[in-house]
C-alpha cells in the first residue's frame, strides 16, 4: 500500500490532510522499498504538515478576530 496520493495539496481540507499526514508518517516507520519513494513520501508528507499548519494558522487568525470582534462590542 502506497500512502501517495495524486489529490494536490492545497486542496485538502484540513482532516484530510491529517488523515493522509498519518498515513504517510505509517508508512515511512515501515520502511519503503526504495529510497527514491522514501524521498517521495518524506516530501508529501512535508507538505502535508504545511498545509495543516496553514489551516490551524488561519482558524487562530479567525478566532483572533471574533475575539476582538466581541471585545469592541462590549466595549461599545
Amino acid at each position: 500500500m502506497s500512502a501517495l496520493n495524486d489529490i494536490p495539496v492545497e486542496t485538502l481540507s484540513f482532516e484530510a490532510a491529517r488523515d493522509e499526514l498519518v498515513r504517510v508518517v505509517a508508512e515511512l516507520e515501515q520502511g519503503s522499498p526504495t529510497l527514491e519513494h522514501s524521498l517521495a513520501l518524506w516530501e508529501r508528507g512535508e507538505a502535508l504538515a504545511a498545509r495543516c499548519e496553514e489551516w490551524l494558522l488561519g482558524a487562530k487568525r479567525r478566532l483572533d478576530a471574533a475575539r476582538a470582534n466581541v471585545s469592541d462590542e462590549a466595549e461599545s
